[in-house]
């Protein structure tokens, strides 16, 4: 015989058994509803969206639409305004944003134009400078047996005990020691040091510097040396030869074969600004004003012999 508990649990698992399948729906038949429900929706989706096009503007659908427009009216309404502040601050930042980046493309246009205007500028106050010096190289005073190389020119003196400047030419440009330098009024100086591309010239004006130098007026011959101020002097002319105010002064060039002149002849120097006489002085005091513009120009030619350079014994 079983213990009278096993009857109790089969009565108990048997009851539980029963109410869990008279609970629950079958798993296919809850599958097979969810799928006639989708079908049904889909179908009448595709009804409602035939009839919406092929009915009249007017009747019972348009209507029913009509009145779901309405009644969704106040909530279009409401998301609108509660929407409105985000899209106004959303378009401030955009337009702030947009507003400096055209700031800076405006300003970065504007140094460019400001750049572009300088350089147009700095050329058209060189122009005439080289106009003067094309004019000097295709006149008839510009020496024979030389060529012009044209040089900018890269620093000036640094004070009044240095008569120099750089230009950008040099070794490569057939330039060497004691070539000639002009600008498009008159004469300038020679190189005295040279690089590659580089090179220093000493200006007349320097105190050391002499030139060999004539009156084209009266022939008479001397030294054009430093001055007082940015003037020049005719040193070396006796009291017996005349020289009058006005009168052109150039180089002399090579007057003994054997001891040539770096400075060939014709080169114009300055015009005579007064001419003086002292009984304790053995010359004639004469003050020459360089045609050169020493302080201002920004370009210089200079003057590179053809002839082959002369071989050291």
């Amino acid at each position: 015989m079983a213990p009278p508990n096993r009857t109790a649990r089969v009565a108990v698992l048997g009851s539980s058994v029963q109410r869990s399948k008279s609970g629950r729906p079958p798993r296919g038949r809850s599958a097979l509803v969810r799928r006639l429900v989708l079908v049904f929706l889909v179908v009448a989706a595709l009804a409602l969206l035939t009839i919406s096009f092929r009915s009249p503007t007017s009747g019972a659908l348009h209507d029913v639409q009509g009145a779901g427009a309405s009644a969704l009216r106040p909530f279009q309404v409401a998301a609108e305004r509660v929407a409105r502040p985000f899209r106004d601050v959303y378009g401030y930042f955009h337009g702030l944003t947009t507003a400096k980046s055209e700031n800076a493309k405006l300003k970065r246009e504007v140094r460019e134009w400001r750049a572009e205007a300088l350089k147009n500028e700095a050329a058209a106050a060189q122009n005439p400078a080289l106009k003067k010096q094309l004019a000097y190289q295709e006149g008839p005073t510009f020496p024979k047996d030389y060529r012009p190389v044209a040089a900018s020119v890269t620093s000036f003196p640094a004070g009044p005990f240095t008569q120099q400047i750089g230009i950008a030419a040099g070794s490569h440009s057939g330039i060497r020691y004691g070539t000639p330098v002009v600008d498009g009024d008159g004469l300038v100086g020679s190189v005295t040091n040279v690089g590659p591309s580089t090179s220093v010239v000493t200006l007349i004006t320097d105190a050391d510097s002499a030139v060999t130098a004539k009156d084209l007026t009266t022939g008479v011959t001397g030294l054009i040396r430093r001055g007082s101020g940015d003037s020049l002097i005719l040193d070396r002319v006796p009291k017996n030869q005349v020289v009058q105010k006005g009168d052109r002064i150039v180089t002399q060039g090579t007057r003994d074969p054997r001891y040539p002149d770096i400075y060939p002849y014709g080169i114009p120097i300055g015009r005579v600004l007064s001419v003086g006489y002292s009984d304790n002085a053995i010359f004639v005091q004469v003050q020459v004003a360089p045609y050169a513009q020493f302080g201002s120009f920004d370009s210089v030619t200079a003057l590179v012999s053809t002839k082959p350079a002369p071989k050291l014994p």
